[in-house]
């Protein structure tokens, strides 16, 4: 499959060392692109479930993926996440191609991206919340071990296979979205900034859409997450959308990878990089 060139990528919450990480699904839309700037938007190493038991090859498979897009060229910037939060002492690391950060601005196309996870917003991630939370992941990883047998029963009657676990996480993150309200207040704070556009993740719903108040308007955007609904945001011809990955639009098969070289042209955007604020 030949590689789609793009401007940026954003992909989040991939929870690689977990049981629903889709890292083959992951790998497949990896190999189709080349990004100029490839944002990883925290989470993508699952540090509260992680486990020596547990890391298949495919999941090493898409960070060796993710390196070689340093390799051809491409810059990579980590964004951390609650779940490898692990890595925010060592924030504002860079070498090379490879920056470490809270957050970001982008500025692209004289437009101002405003880029971070999004767990500083979120109250059960906080104080004494943050166990509850870490024991509901954990739930999460039993879930999709269970919601993959149930499936495996259904497909040998030649059922329709079933999501319970989409369905769980949903009506959950709908009622820890009612409590923080993310979405409202990233934008809120994204308006008083003067930012066009504000990208998070963390709550594992994608979105692309504006926001407007009083104060003027904003374009929120989720990159989703690997688990469930296998999406990512991508900026290409100066505008943003919302990539949803389809099996049937991937081989079931890759040849060999070819090392591509690419010219990466600097000019067309500058990052501005600033650690978070707590």
């Amino acid at each position: 499959m030949e590689r789609r060139h793009l401007d940026v990528v954003v992909l989040s919450d991939i929870h690689l060392g977990t049981y629903g990480c889709r890292a083959k699904e992951l790998l497949n839309y990896l190999r189709s692109i080349q990004p100029d700037l490839l944002i990883l938007n925290g989470d993508i190493i699952d540090g509260w479930q992680f486990s020596k038991r547990f890391f298949p090859s495919s999941h090493m498979q898409v960070i060796r993926e993710l390196m070689q897009f340093i390799t051809n060229g491409s810059r990579v910037v980590y964004i951390t996440g609650n779940h490898d939060e692990m890595m925010r002492k060592y924030t504002d690391l860079h070498i090379g191609q490879f920056t470490l950060v809270d957050k970001m601005v982008l500025e692209i196309d004289q437009k101002m991206t405003w880029i971070f996870h999004g767990d500083v917003f979120d109250n059960t991630t906080q104080g004494s919340a943050r166990m509850m939370a870490k024991l509901g992941s954990n739930g999460y990883g039993l879930l999709i071990l269970f919601n993959r047998m149930v499936n495996a029963l259904l497909g040998f009657v030649g059922r329709e296979k079933v999501s319970i676990s989409k369905k769980i996480m949903e009506g959950v993150n709908k009622a820890v979205a009612k409590v923080n309200d993310l979405e409202q207040i990233a934008s809120t704070l994204a308006i008083k900034k003067n930012y066009d556009y504000v990208i998070c993740g963390h709550i594992h719903q994608p979105a692309l859409h504006t926001i407007e108040n009083a104060d003027g308007k904003v374009i929120y955007m989720n990159s989703g997450d690997w688990v469930e609904h296998m999406t990512a945001l991508e900026y290409e011809n100066k505008s943003w959308r919302l990539f949803e990955y389809q099996a049937k639009d991937f081989p079931v098969s890759h040849q060999k990878e070819t090392k591509q070289t690419l010219n990466v042209v600097t000019d067309d955007f500058t990052v501005h990089l600033s650690r978070l604020n707590a």
